[in-house]
């Protein structure tokens, strides 16, 4: 055999087998999740709800101004829609906590390493959604725009200097890193969850107040 066609065999078998490695770790993965547990579920649910919520009303917020007119002002509204969503996390929280204590544990994370690499993504994350917090304040960071409360110039300060949507990723390491503290198979799963959600509502969010903004631009230019 040519060895250029001998090299292409062993390449060939080398992403086969780490195809079936990739597929027997995920099948030892979900054999420990029980996706048909209520709690489970209620998990899934309450994940994938928040972001297609804060979406869903803001843009009808954007399109009919209800909310601002029913609240008093543009302000108030953004307000109330914020306090809405800080109480639908927290539910989403514990339906993620629950979900992970009904479910088996890891026997390859149950031991201290995992413990506190779990707790140091917990901290990363948690810094990356506080600094996003107080880089954006409480109107830019649930949706002020949509109510037509609009920041002077893009922010390009810790964290956003350092990635993209620092809020969505820090959220994300949070749930990844409590769910490698408590040895949690169901909550890696549920954390994939939170990553998918968040990259749907990114893909729509984006575009949006990008064409928001160079309304706002294309405005200023006409006056």
């Amino acid at each position: 055999m040519p060895v250029a066609g001998f090299i292409r065999v062993l390449r060939a078998r080398r992403l086969r087998g780490g195809a079936q490695v990739d597929v027997r770790a995920m099948a030892r993965l979900f054999g420990y999740v029980d996706v048909t547990d209520v709690g489970f579920a209620a998990a899934v649910l309450s994940i994938a709800f928040n972001p297609l919520f804060w979406n869903v009303v803001a843009r009808w917020e954007h399109k009919t101004r209800a909310l601002s007119r029913a609240a008093g002002s543009p302000r108030a509204a953004c307000y109330c829609l914020g306090t809405v969503i800080l109480l639908l996390n927290c539910v989403r929280s514990h339906c993620f906590t629950e979900a992970m204590k009904s479910q088996p544990k890891l026997e390859g994370l149950d031991c201290r390493w995992a413990y506190f690499l779990g707790l140091a993504i917990l901290a990363v994350g948690t810094l990356f959604v506080i600094s996003s917090f107080l880089a954006l304040g409480f109107i830019g960071t649930f949706l002020g725009d949509y109510f037509g409360i609009l920041m002077e110039a893009k922010v390009t300060s810790f964290p956003f200097s350092v990635l993209d949507n620092p809020m969505y990723w820090g959220s994300t390491a949070v749930y990844l890193g409590w769910a490698l503290m408590h040895a949690s198979p169901a909550g890696l799963v549920l954390t994939a969850v939170v990553a998918i959600s968040y990259t749907i509502a990114m893909l729509y969010e984006g575009p949006f107040t990008e064409e928001i903004y160079r309304r706002k631009q294309k405005a200023a230019k006409s006056k």
